[in-house]
């Protein structure tokens, strides 16, 4: 039985932005209660309701990162990497009830006439604006790498456009007195966001349950190793996520005269590496057909 193991190091450190991230919606979330009490404004309130949970959700993707970073022991022996996918799960999940919130505050003052102040409503959330666009601005590095980054700069550019709608609405009713513009708003900023975290939560989900990452082909991967030369068969092959950012693969060739070296399983595994994104393969070769319980072979070829 031969393995072959490529360890990809995790990503850059993240901790100060999120250090940056958190202190400064925590901030902003103090700001806009105070002002949306003083004058009265749902909006405000809500929004500053909204930003709390963006303030929960940057600390739940921060911890997974930190705790993805966990090194590997004896009853752990991947490590914690998994708590990267856990905790892009809860972005988004965080993210869609806020949403939820949201539209059903709206729903309820659709039929209100009530206009608050509207310039104190166009300050507060035009610094919310800047506020989460920095704090965007500080994952969007990462957020095409990893799962979990990505959830937290759709979290923060998701704000942004929120504390945009605000300021709009804000505006308007101050020109023209429409009470119902706010909740009007509020409902289409709500959809957008909601059609734009979809794909994270079902992506996280997918990965939570151990399926194949929408970057890697599973089909690609198996033609490419049934071709290697003298492999006959090809069984038991199984791709996941270790975490947001590591993919792993295992994978059983049927090679009758033998393994080929380790010149084979280094060039295997740097073509997995920089072909199909896959840094922790596991293969085991076998001279003669083994029946492991996996018919996977059956669907995919030979």
């Amino acid at each position: 039985m031969e393995h072959h193991h490529d360890h990809h190091h995790a990503p850059a450190s993240f901790n100060r932005m999120f250090i940056l991230g958190i202190a400064l919606n925590a901030g902003f979330v103090a700001i806009e209660a105070f002002f949306g009490w003083q004058i009265n404004s749902l909006a405000l309130l809500a929004d500053a309701g909204h930003n709390l949970s963006d303030v929960a959700g940057l600390i739940v993707a921060w911890g997974g990162l930190l705790a993805g970073g966990l090194s590997a022991d004896a009853r752990h022996t991947y490590g914690w990497k998994r708590a990267s996918i856990l905790a892009a799960f809860a972005n988004a999940l965080f993210l869609l009830m806020a949403m939820g919130a949201l539209m059903w505050e709206a729903f309820g003052r659709l039929g209100s006439q009530a206009v608050p102040d509207g310039y104190t409503v166009m300050w507060v959330a035009g610094v919310g604006v800047i506020v989460n666009t920095l704090t965007a601005l500080l994952f969007m590095r990462g957020q095409s790498h990893d799962l979990n980054i990505r959830g937290a700069f759709l979290h923060m550019a998701a704000d942004a456009l929120i504390s945009a709608g605000v300021v709009v609405s804000g505006a308007l009713a101050l020109w023209f007195g429409w009470g119902w513009l706010d909740p009007v708003v509020s409902l289409v900023i709500a959809v957008v966001i909601v059609v734009g975290t979809w794909g994270l939560f079902r992506q996280s989900l997918h990965l939570l349950f151990d399926g194949v990452p929408h970057t890697v082909s599973l089909p690609d991967v198996h033609a490419y190793l049934v071709a290697l030369p003298g492999v006959e068969q090809v069984h038991d092959l199984h791709i996941w996520a270790l975490g947001t950012s590591e993919v792993a693969l295992t994978a059983h060739l049927l090679i009758p005269s033998g393994c080929p070296g380790d010149a084979f399983l280094m060039d295997l595994a740097t073509t997995l590496r920089q072909k199909f994104g896959i840094h922790h393969p596991t293969i085991q070769i076998e001279t003669l057909p083994a029946d492991c319980g996996c018919h996977q072979h059956f669907l995919l070829g030979k």
